[in-house]
């Protein structure tokens, strides 16, 4: 279990450690293709990870099999959406603050942008692991890893996005580091505690696998979509996001 869980976490700490390697800032061309590329990969995690088990799981039910789906999928858009709406946060090309007035750094609040992007992460994780536990649902533990794997993969370079450009505002590169880091540990965290919650609540299983879609649709469509495509060369966005995709497409049926 531990490594499963870890594993988004460390690709994490692997991209914000590039900021003791590289210098500068990330170019744009390359920026606008790794957020695309996080896009395809979570889009696809969504479906095949996530909402197809969820469908398959409700199966046979008293209810339609895709009501769990569609109802879980709403409830996690709507859980970012209030989120997004109260933590105050800053966007990286941004310099208006969203989310309630607070008299927070832009450093800090450009940290918490990026931990409410991995939230919907970790749950993803622990909710596929949990089903993969449970027996219950058309996941096994191969597929749990393959969604921590490709999790991962899309975070090494979104770690260095948060703590390079933090390098290049004149932060200290222990300080950005560390703050690259601290973006991600909230994902083992939400990954635990969905685990413990699907373990206390197995009906309610495939409404939690469909409220991480929801949850990781909403970061994907809300954030990572507009900045892949803002300004020129969007081409590459939408590049990144086939690559992404086509991959965690690949993972999930290989390994699942």
């Amino acid at each position: 279990m531990v490594q499963i869980l870890s594993l988004p976490f460390l690709g994490t700490t692997l991209g914000a450690a590039m900021v003791f390697f590289l210098r500068g800032n990330i170019p744009d061309r390359v920026e606008k293709l790794l957020l695309g590329f996080a896009s395809g990969v979570m889009i696809a995690a969504s479906v095949w990870s996530l909402l197809i088990p969820a469908i398959d799981m409700s199966a046979g039910g008293a209810l339609p099999a895709w009501f769990p789906a569609v109802a879980g999928f709403l409830a996690g858009i709507a859980f970012l959406l209030a989120l997004d709406s109260v933590i105050p946060h800053l966007h990286r090309h941004s310099d208006t603050p969203e989310g309630v007035r607070s008299k927070l750094s832009r450093t800090a609040m450009l940290v918490f942008a990026v931990t409410l992007h991995n939230l919907p992460e970790g749950m993803a994780v622990g909710v596929t692991y949990a089903g993969a536990a449970s027996g219950q649902a058309d996941i096994s533990m191969a597929g749990a890893f393959a969604l921590a794997l490709g999790i991962a993969i899309q975070n090494f370079p979104e770690g260095a996005i948060i703590s390079m450009p933090l390098r290049g505002e004149g932060t200290p590169k222990g300080k950005a580091f560390l703050y690259g880091v601290l973006s991600g540990i909230v994902e083992p965290i939400g990954a635990l505690l969905t685990i413990l919650l699907a373990r206390q609540l197995t009906p309610v299983l495939p409404y939690l696998l469909s409220f991480a879609a929801g949850a990781m649709i909403y970061v994907v469509v809300e954030e990572l979509i507009p900045e892949s495509q803002s300004g020129i060369h969007s081409n590459l966005g939408t590049v990144g996001a086939a690559v992404g995709f086509a991959l965690m497409m690949v993972l999930d049926v290989a390994l699942g």
